[in-house]
C-alpha cells in the first residue's frame, strides 16, 4: 500500500490544512471565520455591479455567527461555540471570509484587522479577497503583517477559463490573477487559490484544466478545491432553471476531485476539498450537506486507486516534457 508523507493518518492521501497547522504550530489550531464588514467591488460599482452569479447576499458568508457584532465579539463567540467540540484549544487563526477583505482604503484595512490580531491566542491571519483588489499599499501593509503572524491570502480565482468568468460575472480576467499573486509572492506572502468545481458549462476536463493551469501559471502555497453550492436567492438560478447548469453527483465530484488531487503537487497545502452550506437556502446539490460523507468517500476512491496527491504532478510532468522536448 503507497503511503503519503504529508499525513499522519494512513489513510489520507493528501496534505491537509489540519495536518499542515499541526506540523507548523504543534498542535490543533481553531480557524475562526468573522465578516470584517468589507463590500466587494463587484457589487458597489467599481468594476461591476450583482456581484458573481454564485454569490449570496452574505457574499459566502453564510455560516458566520455573528456578522453584525463587534469583531472581537464575534471571535469571543466563535470560541465558545468551537470549545463545544475542543475545549481544549486555545490558539487561533482569525478568518476574514466573506466579500472582499481588502476592497477598503488601508486605513480601515489597518483598523479591522488590528482589531483581532493582538487578542490572546490569536497566531495568524487567513485574509479572503480578489485579486483586482491588491493596491501597493496593502500589500505592503500585508508584507509587514506577514513579518508579524502567520499569514494567509486566500484569492478568489474560481475558474482559469474566460468564458466562464464572463458568464458567472466574475469582473476580473486570469491575467489579474496571476498579477496579483506575483506581488504577493514578492513579499513571500502565502498565497491560496480558490477554486470550484461544477459552474455552469464546465466539464470534468474543464475543472482538470483549472487546476492545471492555476499550479503551471503560478507560485501557490494552497487551493481550496469546492463544491459549487447553487443557493435561493441568487442569479446563477436562472442558468439552473434554463438549462444551462447541471449540478454535480456525488459520484462526479468525488472523481474530479481525484483527479484533480492527483495532479497538484504534494508541497501544496490542500485548504478544503468541500464546503458547507445552510439548509434553509441550499437549492442543491442537497447531498453535499452531508460533508463528512463526501470527505470520506474522496479518501476511500484514493486508497481504492491506491493513488496519492502528486502521483501525476503536472510541475514534474511539465519539466519532463520541456526537458525531452529540448532534447530534439
Amino acid at each position: 500500500m503507497t503511503s503519503f508523507i504529508y499525513a499522519e493518518d494512513k489513510n489520507k492521501r493528501y496534505h491537509s490544512w489540519n495536518y499542515a497547522l499541526r506540523q507548523q504550530f504543534g498542535g490543533k489550531i481553531f480557524k475562526l471565520v468573522i465578516d470584517g464588514g468589507f463590500d466587494c467591488p463587484n457589487r458597489d460599482g467599481t468594476v461591476a455591479h450583482g456581484g458573481c452569479t454564485f454569490c449570496s447576499v452574505s457574499g459566502s458568508g453564510d455560516m458566520i455567527l455573528a456578522p453584525e457584532d463587534p469583531l472581537p465579539i464575534q471571535f469571543e463567540k466563535e470560541i465558545q461555540r468551537m470549545h463545544k467540540k475542543w475545549p481544549t484549544v486555545d490558539r487561533y487563526i482569525v478568518y476574514f471570509q466573506n466579500f472582499t477583505n481588502t476592497h477598503a482604503p488601508l486605513k480601515e484595512i489597518k483598523e479591522r484587522f488590528e482589531q483581532v490580531i493582538h487578542l490572546p491566542g490569536v497566531v495568524g491571519l487567513s485574509i479572503g479577497t480578489r485579486p483586482d483588489c491588491l493596491p501597493d499599499d496593502v500589500v505592503e501593509y500585508l508584507a509587514e503583517l506577514n513579518e508579524q503572524r502567520y499569514l494567509w491570502v486566500e484569492l478568489g480565482l474560481q475558474t482559469t477559463f474566460e468564458e466562464t468568468s464572463r458568464l458567472i460575472n466574475r469582473a476580473h480576467d486570469y491575467q489579474t490573477y496571476l498579477e496579483g499573486v506575483a506581488k504577493l509572492r514578492k513579499h513571500n506572502i502565502r498565497v491560496c487559490t480558490h477554486l470550484i468545481n461544477g459552474l455552469p458549462g464546465e466539464t470534468a476536463e474543464m475543472m482538470r484544466e483549472n487546476v492545471r493551469r492555476t499550479i503551471l501559471d503560478s507560485d501557490i502555497q494552497g487551493i481550496k478545491l469546492h463544491l459549487l453550492h447553487l443557493m435561493r436567492n441568487t442569479r446563477m438560478l436562472r442558468d439552473y432553471h434554463e438549462g444551462r447548469l447541471q449540478l454535480l453527483s456525488r459520484d462526479q465530484y468525488v472523481e474530479i476531485t481525484c483527479d484533480q488531487l492527483e495532479m497538484i503537487p504534494e508541497e501544496i497545502i490542500i485548504h478544503r476539498l468541500t464546503g458547507d452550506a445552510p439548509t434553509e437556502t441550499l437549492v442543491g446539490p442537497m447531498w453535499s450537506l452531508k460533508k463528512w460523507e463526501t470527505l470520506n468517500a474522496i479518501n476511500d476512491e484514493m486508497l481504492y486507486r491506491d493513488s496519492y496527491q502528486g502521483k501525476f504532478n503536472v510541475r514534474k510532468e511539465e519539466a519532463a516534457h520541456v526537458g525531452n522536448c529540448s532534447a530534439f
